[in-house]
């Protein structure tokens, strides 16, 4: 069975690493350590992670959350099956459908609506509208939300990088504060040499979004491989500013800063990366 990073749950969930602490602190998600001491996610976790992002998009009270993860965390089945889970809402129930029963793991008034799927190892998670007799004609009709777009893009990407670009491009149109779409978009530009496409994403990006660490931390890469090594500098500072706990981040410092000669940065940089890694959930 497959497991996941921390970067995964950021880039599939759209969590950030402070949620996702919170919830390993609250008992919802007891992920296992990798070789690196760093945190390893089921399936079976992602699930629940997925479910709590939608309870805080829904604005449900946080107390309800927490009881409604516990309810969730408790009647999961070990074993997912491969041909997926479902969880919808129901009047004021939410039940889980395995593929040859329905349970309801609690009660409680919210939106929560979406397809789990473990497929040749790769995990998707797919928002879903209920079925009624209109709800092809209200699909068809209604224009796609960036939270679509986005899901479409990440469906595309690996098969068709081009198209999975365009549907970033869609989500932000549809929301010019998806993050997440900007990220990946940028992203995807730097990996086909687009690079000056890719700064433009990325600082039309900070612009509309503020200062996202991610975004702050991708444009840092795409300023270094355009050899400005000041300015890239300039973006890893930036990005642990607003997170400290990015990784990724203190090891590019201590490497420029090495080449640069300045080994006492370097340094303390370089031992910030060992003690995340040694302690990612700190």
């Amino acid at each position: 069975m497959p497991s996941y990073g921390v970067g995964d749950v950021e880039r599939v969930l759209h969590l950030s690493r402070s949620t996702i602490r919170g919830l390993i602190d609250a008992g919802f998600v007891k992920p296992e350590r990798g070789a690196r001491r760093e945190y390893r996610f089921s399936f079976r976790d992602m699930i629940v992670l997925r479910a709590a992002r939608a309870l805080i998009q829904a604005k449900v009270p946080r107390r309800r959350i927490h009881r409604s993860l516990q309810d969730l965390r408790r009647h999961l089945p070990e074993t997912v099956p491969l041909s997926g889970l479902s969880i919808c809402a129901v009047g004021d129930r939410v039940v889980v459908r395995d593929g040859k029963t329905h349970w309801r793991p609690d009660s409680g008034q919210y939106l929560l609506g979406l397809d789990v799927i473990l497929e040749n190892g790769v995990l998707h998670m797919v928002d879903r509208v209920q079925a009624t007799p209109d709800a092809a004609l209200i699909r068809a009709a209604a224009p796609k939300s960036a939270e679509e777009w986005f899901t479409e893009a990440l469906e595309l990407e690996g098969a068709d990088e081009s198209a999975a670009r365009g549907a970033y491009e869609h989500a932000v149109s549809a929301d010019p504060q998806h993050v997440a779409s900007w990220i990946n978009w940028g992203r995807l530009l730097h990996e086909v040499g687009q690079t000056g496409e890719a700064d433009d994403v990325y600082r039309r990006a900070l612009d509309l979004c503020g200062p996202d660490p991610v975004l702050m931390f991708n444009r840092g890469v795409l300023l270094e491989d355009l050899g400005r090594t000041g300015a890239a500098l300039e973006a890893y500072q930036a990005a642990i500013e607003e997170d400290p706990s990015l990784a990724e981040c203190h090891y590019n410092l201590a490497r420029l800063y090495e080449a640069l000669g300045q080994p006492q940065h370097a340094i303390r940089h370089l031992g910030q990366y060992r003690r995340l890694l040694n302690n990612p959930g700190n």
